[in-house]
């Protein structure tokens, strides 16, 4: 499979994706736990069909020691027992942001407040972040075809 357009170089799409990047940089210095931002990034990119996502991001989770099961169940978790309560609240909270257009009424007020009882303003802040960067990075790479595969642990370091 070959990529519909070389992202990298159009000197506006790369522009923007530096930023996005960046982003995604400032997240990873948030107090939000690195568990949950790769099984929110993994379950972003499940829901998306983003194979390049969720290639970087099991490669990522794995080598940061993240077990495969866990991963594994990520697609599942409602009936997985392997996730804690705040992990739960922030796949949900990452699902309903996701399917924002599936949703009359976008994200419950149930589902944030149940966010908000695990997770303080700015990890609440780093999360609803996080959800919206990883949508603009699965969108990108599913209409442009961004093959999947090849990714290197730290390769986007």
């Amino acid at each position: 499979m070959e990529a519909r357009l070389n992202i990298m170089g159009s000197p506006i799409a790369a522009q923007a994706l530096k930023h996005l990047v960046a982003a995604g940089k400032a997240l990873g210095e948030s107090t939000l736990p690195a568990a949950t931002r790769e099984l929110v990034m993994l379950r972003v990119s499940q829901i998306n069909g983003c194979a390049g996502c969720i290639d970087i991001h099991t490669k990522e989770a794995t080598a940061a020691g993240e077990t495969a099961q866990r991963l594994h169940l990520v697609a599942a978790w409602r009936e997985a027992k392997v996730f804690t309560d705040a992990e739960r609240a922030a796949l949900e909270l990452a699902e309903q942001g996701t399917r924002i257009a599936d949703a009359a009424g976008g994200v419950t007020d149930e589902a944030w407040a149940d966010a908000a009882k695990h997770y303080d303003e700015d990890q609440l802040a780093a999360l609803v972040t996080l959800i919206a960067v990883m949508n603009a990075f699965n969108r990108g790479n599913v209409i442009t075809q961004q093959p999947a595969g090849d990714y290197r642990v730290g390769q986007y370091a």
